[in-house]
């Protein structure tokens, strides 16, 4: 099996979104609310799915979210699946 190529990540505030350079992007969207940060969205093209591309993503999620002190409202169902598989973020539940 060949390795997945790196690809940047990026955080894009104004955007309210979290990016891998994929083509097409890999995104995980949200909405920002006082006090919380709803994750709204998360794709990634199938042709890299199983690369552990949007874990990725999310893990930049919720850390930004739990360093700038913001609960999180998993309205993805990935993102959801995710805190659930990965007790030491569900400390960061709204």
């Amino acid at each position: 099996m060949t390795p997945s190529p790196e690809f940047s990540l990026l955080h894009l505030p104004a955007q309210q979104r979290f990016t891998l350079s994929t083509t097409p992007e890999s995104v995980l969207d949200y909405e920002l609310q006082p006090g919380r940060v709803v994750f709204t969205h998360t794709v990634v093209p199938g042709h890299y799915q199983g690369q552990g591309l949007a874990a990725r993503l999310v893990e930049a999620g919720l850390a930004w979210a739990r360093d700038q002190q913001l609960k999180v409202v998993p309205a993805c169902s990935y993102v959801q699946v995710y805190i659930e598989r990965h007790p030491e973020w569900q400390g960061l539940l709204a």
